[in-house]
């Protein structure tokens, strides 16, 4: 039977055009071509990757962070409770009574929830990882591909397809980029896990599965382009990562700007209208379509579809940091000697407002409250009648006194506050 299944995976009309068989593959006078067994090595390197990204975060990323005075965040920790350990691991994050105060049991899930939370050294160590390996990978892709005639004339990808050799620059540009992709889906569970967690699941599994394949079919040629043009616009990403971390908003924000643009540029232009129209269009004119025509292109829409989908979340980024507006909600205050100025007009987040409202908080609810052309007006009023003081994390009474410390403020609440909400 698995014989059977086998002969069936390898069966020539899956993977070859009509009247072409493995035969025809064979090496020989010299010549080279790809072979499914020369794929074995990547699961060795895809260690070997994950061995050297532990050495580099400790020898190289760590003193770099050090020098830009990026350091662990010293978290309280929640006390032991197994009840709501239990709770928290099984049903939820959100607080539940366990024999404690309502404001005691929201001080245990605020503590265990930030236990969970990557740090900012953590978080630098590992866009420091990508952006070494995607910036060497970029320009090691275009020295592999910049002298080739395909590079430029986008039918010569198909010229002699498939009875094209391999030379030991591709096969080195594969299988690198190939167990780096390996590597970060085995380090998946470990990393910092962000919203897009699910998108970069199927991003990594359908980029391992293109590059296979490639490999397979003997589509080497459009995979060194496919390969060399994401890599354009990932390091830019990670540096910007990097210099967030790091404080540096302004350059952040500039390195932002230019990857949005190189991301559109290359994402939604030049993949669909020169990559994709190579690999529809011009295999066409040299032999019918086959299985794998179809798989390839089907798991070529997949990254587009990724691509349309990250790229709304680019442009409402680039949005907010051309503009100066907080998407979160939250304005975050700046403090000018003794004085607090407010530089947004939006104050309360909407479950931090809807939270106040059903604990009786004092607050009316209306459609303008925190928003609208009196919104200032409104907070400043707030904090005189709440005695709520808003203040930079620095200022904080602990390192729990809020749940968004680390973006920079938190809310502290005085003793003569009536609001359950207020930090």
């Amino acid at each position: 039977m698995l014989q059977t299944l086998y002969d069936y995976f390898w069966w020539e009309r899956l993977w070859l055009p009509v009247n072409l068989t493995w035969a025809d593959l064979e090496d020989r006078d010299g010549r080279v071509y790809a072979k499914a067994s020369d794929l074995y090595i990547t699961l060795p390197l895809a260690l070997l990757f994950l061995i050297v990204r532990y050495f580099f975060e400790l020898y190289v990323a760590t003193p770099l962070a050090a020098l830009l005075n990026i350091k662990e965040k010293t978290r309280l920790r929640a006390p032991p409770n197994a009840t709501l350990e239990h709770f928290y691991l099984t049903s939820g994050k959100q607080p539940k009574q366990s024999g404690l105060s309502g404001r005691q049991v929201e001080r245990w899930f605020r503590r265990r929830r930030n236990q969970d939370r990557p740090s900012l050294l953590k978080k630098f160590r590992e866009a420091s990882w990508r952006f070494t390996f995607y910036l060497i990978a970029f320009i090691a892709g275009m020295a592999v591909i910049v002298d080739k005639p395909w590079f430029y004339d986008m039918k010569k990808v198909w010229e002699g397809y498939p009875i094209q050799s391999t030379i030991p620059s591709q096969y080195w540009y594969y299988m690198i980029e190939l167990s780096f992709y390996w590597s970060l889906l085995f380090s998946i569970a470990s990393d910092v896990k962000r919203k897009d967690f699910k998108e970069q699941i199927i991003h990594h599994v359908a980029t391992i599965i293109l590059i296979s394949f490639s490999w397979f079919a003997n589509y080497i040629r459009a995979g060194t382009l496919i390969m060399a043009l994401h890599d354009s616009s990932d390091y830019l990403l990670e540096s910007a990562k990097m210099f967030n971390y790091a404080g540096w908003k302004n350059t952040c924000n500039n390195i932002f700007i230019i990857f949005a643009i190189v991301f559109i540029i290359t994402r939604l232009v030049i993949l669909p209208f020169w990559i994709l129209h190579c690999t529809l269009v011009y295999p066409l004119e040299l032999y019918p379509a086959f299985f794998g025509y179809y798989f390839f292109n089907s798991m070529m829409g997949v990254l587009q579809l990724l691509h349309i989908f990250w790229a709304y979340l680019i442009l409402r980024m680039a949005h907010k940091f051309i503009t100066g507006k907080e998407l979160g909600g939250v304005a975050r205050p700046e403090t000018s000697g003794q004085g607090l100025t407010i530089r947004k007009t939006q104050f309360l987040r909407k479950r931090q407002f809807k939270k106040g409202w059903e604990e009786g908080c004092p607050l009316k609810k209306t459609s303008s409250a925190f928003n609208g052309p009196t919104a200032t007006e409104q907070l400043l009023a707030f904090h005189t009648a709440h005695l709520v003081v808003v203040v930079p994390s620095k200022f904080c009474p602990s390192p729990d006194s809020s749940e968004e410390e680390e973006k920079g403020w938190c809310v502290v609440k005085t003793a003569d506050n009536p609001c359950p909400w207020g930090y």
